[in-house]
């Protein structure tokens, strides 16, 4: 890669030594530096994608903006953000060499770019970021047999991260999926007035300690993880990460008579005490499935997922009354139906509708601030409809989307009770992969 870039740049400071000498013996036009430019940027290009003479190197990825509308009863506002991590804009690094027919290496260092997380956006911020501007979200090596499977080591996406999630083939994944992205930093309000707490205080994931409603194990870690072989369709997969967790994961996809089915399912246990956890034994199950017909187009996705917190517990914040907080187990599940059909020849359009509940699960936050360390509940939905349009030959996606969150808590202490003002969203976007 060295030898090359050095050839590439003094390749360009011949031809720009030889254009300024010249330049009064002939007549360059005016498009002398565009061209040279155009040059540089060609023989950049071709390093790039060579890599070194062993190893291939490829760069993809993808950019996504989009504008979302807000509106929570009291006042509304317009944001321009990205996607959210883990699924905003980014590049990818990836290439392989062979060791030996059927045996390759090979490695993937995966980079995030957004100014503006969703996630992290509310009624008063709305240049808020979760994460630095550029991160790392990925990177690792791997070692790949055709015949016995393949291992990989270092920061990456797990057996059990969106497994649930990346079944979903209707093309609608980015812009709508079972997580409350949009909107999960947003400061809940009851009969107009804030009570000072978040949507995600009542979507909150005691497996990883995230407000992100589903997908509790989304995140990559630094681990080691093993993927079979896919033999009829089925593969298996399984990872070991620090401090510490362990996971499992099944996959099958298959067409019967035009019929498309894919079914992932993944298990995984996670101990980690970080932060306000003064102890974790925490387990998580989670199962999507996607159907579509083809010839009609016609499709349906659903996802359930459950946490089994009872062993975790947490420091008491400030509550008056000692002892320790305990995180209920929850449930939460979600389905989106709809069409994908090429009407025109831009693309598909898809058009759906989606539905989904969370049950209790409440945070730490709410159960310490309301004294609850006996009992609490909570239960929140969303609905929506969107459409996406795909543009082949760019392509892109481009999408106009509405949901709306609402939800209800329950505190045995006291009885206290709560009613959550509806959230509205609107959001309008796009995605271009490269």
């Amino acid at each position: 890669m060295r030898r090359h870039s050095l050839g590439a740049l003094v390749a360009a400071g011949l031809l720009a030594g030889g254009l300024s000498t010249s330049a009064s013996a002939a007549d360059l036009g005016g498009n002398c530096c565009a061209d040279l430019e155009e040059r540089i940027a060609e023989l950049e290009a071709t390093t790039v994608r060579k890599g070194n003479r062993k190893v291939s190197l490829t760069i993809s990825g993808w950019v996504a903006e989009q504008v979302v509308f807000w509106d929570d009863g009291d006042e509304s506002n317009a944001y321009v953000t990205g996607t959210g991590t883990t699924l905003s804009s980014h590049f990818k690094l990836t290439g392989q060499a062979t060791i030996a027919p059927g045996y390759q290496a090979g490695y993937v260092i995966h980079v995030e770019t957004q100014n503006v997380d969703p996630f992290a956006i509310d009624q008063d911020h709305d240049d808020a970021a979760l994460n630095p501007s550029v991160s790392v979200l990925q990177s690792y090596w791997f070692i790949n047999s055709d015949r016995l499977g393949k291992v990989s080591v270092g920061q990456l996406s797990h057996a059990s991260d969106n497994t649930a999630i990346l079944v979903d083939g209707s093309g609608s994944l980015v812009p709508a999926n079972w997580l409350v992205i949009e909107g999960t930093s947003f400061l809940t309000l009851e009969n107009g007035v804030r009570n000072g707490f978040t949507w995600g205080d009542f979507h909150h994931c005691g497996h990883i300690s995230l407000g992100i409603a589903a997908d509790c194990n989304g995140v990559p870690w630094n681990a080691v993880r093993y993927d079979s072989p896919t033999f009829g369709g089925f593969s298996v997969s399984a990872s070991w990460g620090e401090d510490d967790f362990w996971d499992v994961a099944a996959r099958y996809a298959g067409e019967f008579n035009g019929i498309k089915v894919a079914i992932a399912a993944a298990y995984s246990h996670q101990s980690d005490e970080a932060g306000a956890v003064d102890k974790r034994d925490s387990d998580y199950f989670q199962i999507g499935a996607f159907v579509t017909h083809v010839p009609t187009g016609l499709f349906l996705y659903g996802a359930y997922g459950h946490e089994n917190n009872n062993n975790i517990t947490l420091d008491p914040l400030d509550d008056g009354i000692g002892g320790e907080i305990n995180q209920p187990d929850n449930d939460h599940w979600y389905l989106k139906a709809g069409l994908r059909r090429k009407f025109h020849e831009l693309g598909h359009t898809v058009l759906y509708g989606e539905y989904g509940e969370y049950s209790n699960m409440i945070s730490p936050t709410v159960i310490d601030a309301l004294n609850a360390n006996v009992s609490a509940d909570s239960s929140s939905r969303i609905w929506g409809l969107g459409v996406v349009q795909e543009i082949d030959a760019a392509a892109m996606s481009l999408w106009l989307t509405y949901r709306n969150i609402d939800g209800s808590y329950n505190i045995d202490r006291g009885d206290v009770t709560g009613d959550l003002d509806e959230l509205h969203i609107i959001k309008a976007g796009a995605l271009i992969n490269f």
